[in-house]
């Protein structure tokens, strides 16, 4: 599934709460920590990996909304 973070995206910081414009949330499930900045980078969700445009690696993450 294809979607964009709601707003501002900041990278992942151990406990990163995601917003996507569908509006779904969904919280880091492992931690990795890596900062960058981007306005409404495109998601991939597969499977609860997601994969943020931009960071280095995808990340197990589940969804709380």
């Amino acid at each position: 599934m294809r979607q964009q973070v709601e707003d501002e995206w900041n990278g992942w910081d151990g406990d990163t709460i995601v917003r996507l414009t569908d509006g779904s949330v969904w919280r880091q499930e492992e931690y990795h920590y890596e900062y960058r900045y981007a306005y409404r980078p495109n998601v991939t969700l597969s499977n609860n990996i997601m994969h943020v445009d931009g960071m280095s690696r995808s990340i197990r993450v589940r969804r709380i909304d």
